[in-house]
């Protein structure tokens, strides 16, 4: 099992995961409540409608800045952004993205498999090499 460079792509793996799943989880959520604020006709509950919508937006542009840098281990290919390469034969989805069963792996389980060269990754550092002096 590979892993990750160092402890700052560690936490980067991590948080651009969070993100993912937390847009996954609002663009609904904010779609849901404009629909029913404008069914029953209530203006407040469309202004947090439209202010959920603004950080909907605020956590993409977030999520897609740190998630270029979110690179496999093996293929560096970054395997938490919308990238259009082909995927390995054996890769699976969840709810029908790539992308969301990394993020689900990198939070739930501290591994994944990547979608592309589906080699397992373990969300932590490699051990630092000691430097030898020379003499």
């Amino acid at each position: 099992m590979h892993r990750l460079g160092s402890q700052s792509t560690v936490h980067r793996f991590r948080l651009a995961a969070l993100l993912l799943c937390s847009r996954c989880i609002l663009a609904p959520a904010c779609v849901c409540l404009l629909i029913y604020s404008m069914y029953i006709g209530d203006p407040k509950l469309a202004l947090i409608g439209v202010g959920l919508g603004v950080l909907t937006f605020l956590i993409v542009m977030l999520q897609w800045l740190i998630s270029a840098r979110a690179r496999c281990p093996l293929c560096l290919t970054p395997v938490l952004a919308n990238k259009y390469c082909s995927k390995h034969r054996n890769a699976r989805k969840f709810l029908g993205s790539y992308r969301l069963r990394v993020a689900i792996g990198v939070l739930f389980k501290g591994s994944f498999l990547c979608p592309y060269c589906h080699e397992p990754t373990s969300v932590e550092a490699r051990p630092k090499r000691p430097q030898h002096s020379r003499h």
